[in-house]
């Protein structure tokens, strides 16, 4: 694939297909396990659990029960974490939920109303059916999931500390590493209006980069919008990253990358640093942290500052922007809405120990990002022109 090179890009027009066989059912919360040990693979078993400030909530104004708005397409695993005041060398029950930073962008945006689907690949075992079925509780649709029976789903520990969280991955051979270019063809299939992949799934296999380099490759006329998270893991890399991240983001029609890592990965100074770098896509976002946020689209340049929150575990607010701004683009929101209402959503995780906080009403949404109540509830599906995004600065 050409290092430059910048594809047709197609429409935000919605696309009509059948409902998935299994409609999302809402109300998710995460499930508290008490931890037994069979051999060495630990048994989980319920425990009972009331409802609490940390469950998901139903979508705040479902669009509609048809299109698939998004797909988005990556590595989840079980995230096991202690309860709260809990620490793993304690013993302390945990609570088991999906973790991956596409699923976590598609309960986003199912949260705010859209119909989004996790294409991915789980295991024929009991935490892959665990992850499905939080995952579908969540609202979002999982129809595109593949069932591996040959390699097991991937889990990972969270330990939090006051200092930051400590994380321990078992990932090693997973169901998630076996994706290949079938998986890339089940979301294309699937009719969306926009894809969603991150830098980490090319991180986990020949077959996953494979996959990657083909739904930013060559698309055809009409097809859907990729947008791209670099979301740089430099534990997963074995050879050097910066060039084939580089490479990648050039052909997506949406970027997002943070500044610091942007700074690690490529030696760039700044924001602007970053755009005169990768220079081809259409929409590129450039997170600064605590500061803020600036979108550069075409000749436009919009920069949002980061409203103060206080942080309890910084750990899934990237994917909760990318949910926020991604939703304000399929809603065909201009450039600062699609910032400000990012900066909304990232703020709701920061002040969670888990990847979701609760999520503001809709008043109050609209109210912090400038968003009028009924531009909101009417879910506007833009068509957008080739080579855009459609923001209005």
């Amino acid at each position: 694939m050409d290092q430059r090179a910048f594809h047709h890009r197609p429409s935000l027009a919605p696309v009509i297909r059948q409902p998935a066989p299994h409609p999302p059912q809402y109300g998710f919360r995460p499930r508290t396990f008490l931890c037994q040990r069979v051999g060495n693979i630990p048994f989980q078993t319920p425990a009972p659990q009331g409802r609490g400030p940390g469950d998901y909530d139903a979508p705040v104004v479902a669009i509609s029960p048809d299109p698939i708005d998004a797909v988005c397409l990556g590595e989840t695993m079980v995230q096991l974490t202690p309860v709260p005041g809990g620490r793993l060398d304690g013993g302390s029950p945990l609570d088991m939920r999906p973790g991956g930073a596409e699923s976590n962008v598609a309960m986003g945006l199912a949260r705010l109303g859209h119909r989004a689907s996790w294409c991915g690949r789980v295991g024929t075992d009991p935490l892959g059916e665990l992850l499905l079925s939080e995952l579908t509780g969540a609202g979002v649709d999982t129809s595109l999931v593949a069932r591996d029976p040959e390699r097991p789903t991937g889990v990972y520990f969270k330990d939090p500390a006051p200092g930051g969280s400590s994380v321990y991955y078992y990932r090693a051979g997973s169901a998630a590493s076996g994706m290949d270019t079938d998986t890339g063809d089940a979301a294309l299939a699937a009719g969306p209006r926009l894809i969603h992949l991150s830098g980490i799934t090319p991180a986990l296999s020949d077959s996953c980069r494979a996959l990657v380099e083909g739904l930013l490759g060559e698309r055809p006329p009409g097809g859907p919008l990729v947008s791209f998270d670099v979301n740089h893991r430099p534990t997963l890399w074995r050879r050097d990253a910066a060039p084939e991240l580089l490479r990648l983001a050039r052909a997506a029609d949406v970027v997002f990358v943070g500044l610091d890592e942007a700074q690690q990965l490529w030696g760039v100074a700044d924001a602007a640093g970053v755009r005169e770098l990768i220079g081809a896509p259409a929409c590129l976002v450039v997170k600064d942290g605590a500061t803020e946020a600036v979108c550069f689209d075409g000749d436009a340049v919009v920069a949002e500052p980061t409203p103060p929150v206080e942080v309890v575990e910084p750990v899934g607010a990237g994917d909760a922007f990318a949910s926020g701004w991604l939703s304000g683009l399929l809603r065909g929101l201009d450039h600062g809405a699609r910032l400000r209402l990012g900066h909304l959503i990232a703020g709701t995780a920061l002040r969670s120990t888990g990847d979701h906080g609760p999520l503001p009403d809709v008043d109050t949404i609209c109210e912090r990002t400038g968003i009028p109540r009924a531009r909101w509830a009417e879910g506007s599906r833009p068509r957008l022109a080739p080579h855009t995004t459609g923001g209005r600065a």
